[in-house]
């Protein structure tokens, strides 16, 4: 009696499926960004990209739409346990990374609206403004003109209340963008010039040898697991690295958000911050967009898992009662969290694993600006 064994791959799906120059895991902002650069250098290369949602998984459709430099207290606060010469290189990799961006997209592809961006001072955090002028006398050669200027003549404006009305500085260099605009068009671009993009593609583990690496695959459908192997491997992973490389210095930092509904005559447009960065909010197509709070439970929300924090969620229903929204009417439409990657220090991780595997992530909540330049760093190894 005969034993037939049926394959679960047919010969034409191994002879044209599974072997890749370039596999790149992740398809948010970095890894899109770095298959980009891949077509760049690699006109003819095969080049796929992997991401195990059907939708980015992590923070880079999930935030708030900042191209974002960092607040005035947040670089004061980065000055404390880094040197003057690294806060400002880290500053000079987010302007030349969204200037790498918007030149990809241009500008009306990804909602780019430069209607400023401002700090909300409140009085125990007074001394910033009196800082103002060393942090653009330090970033003046990358800026050519002041980062930071007082703005307190629009603290009665925008009506803000709460205690962080007392002064109200400027950062010039930031704008607001729609993240999901942005990633859409990534992946248009990528599309275009001839890159595959598969979703659903859930990567638990890859093996390096001397002439290839083998990527392993979760089968969604068949309960096993699909092997490519590939020429280069890029992880761009961010906050979910960890899980393929055990030993990197990736610490996720969940990030909640709530949207509210529609505001008729909301009083202020652009990009927000309050209290060192850990707070920011926005007007987005007249509605408000709030985020933050992770300072309030760090260890709680060192996780991978999406989900909402009671505690923070509250604490933004309080925030935007009593200090964004005083005394006006309206209701919150949406809330949900979205996964960032945090380490010893701001700057991203950029570098080989391997001969053949490579890696850029940890982002510290800055991958729009960061994505572009950790991409282009990443192929150039």
């Amino acid at each position: 009696m005969s034993v037939y064994i049926c394959s679960m791959f047919s010969y034409w799906e191994k002879a044209s499926f599974y072997r890749y120059d370039h596999v790149v895991v992740g398809a948010g902002i970095v890894g899109l960004s770095h298959a980009l650069e891949l077509r760049d250098r690699f006109p003819g290369a095969r080049i796929m990209v992997l991401e195990r949602g059907l939708l980015p998984t992590g923070a880079s459709t999930r935030n708030a739409g900042f191209a974002c430099m960092g607040s005035a207290s947040e670089l004061l606060d980065d000055l404390q346990t880094n040197t003057e010469a690294e806060v400002v290189a880290l500053f000079a990799a987010r302007k030349k990374g969204l200037e790498k961006l918007r030149a990809r997209t241009g500008d009306d592809r990804i909602g780019y609206r430069a209607d400023g961006g401002y700090e909300l001072i409140s009085e125990r955090e007074a001394e910033v403004c009196g800082k103002i002028d060393m942090l653009n006398n330090m970033l003046r050669a990358i800026t050519g003109a002041p980062a930071f200027k007082m703005a307190n003549e629009r603290v009665a404006e925008f009506g803000f209340a709460g205690g962080y009305d007392k002064a109200l500085i400027e950062n010039t260099c930031e704008a607001g963008l729609h993240t999901g605009m942005l990633v859409r068009t990534l992946m248009d671009l990528a599309t275009e010039c001839g890159i595959e993009v598969k979703t659903g593609a859930d990567v638990v583990s890859f093996d390096e040898g001397a002439k290839e690496v083998v990527v392993v695959v979760r089968d969604p459908f068949g309960g096993g697991t699909i092997r490519f192997s590939c020429g280069t491997l890029g992880l761009c992973t961010n906050a979910f690295t960890k899980q393929l490389l055990p030993d990197v210095d990736v610490i996720p930092g969940r990030g909640q958000v709530v949207v509210t509904d529609t505001i008729p005559g909301l009083r202020f447009k652009g990009i927000f911050h309050f209290d060192r960065g850990y707070y920011y909010f926005r007007e987005i197509d007249g509605r408000v967009l709030f985020g933050g709070g992770r300072n309030l439970d760090f260890e709680g929300e060192r996780t991978t898992e999406m989900g909402l924090n009671e505690r923070i969620q509250a604490d933004l229903d309080d925030k935007l009662a009593n200090i964004i929204l005083p005394g006006q009417s309206y209701t919150v439409a949406m809330r949900w969290s979205g996964i960032m990657a945090f380490g010893e220090t701001k700057k991203p991780i950029v570098r080989s694993f391997g001969q053949r595997v490579f890696g850029a992530f940890r982002m510290g909540g800055m991958g729009v600006a960061l994505g572009s330049t950790s991409a282009a760093e990443l192929a150039d190894l």
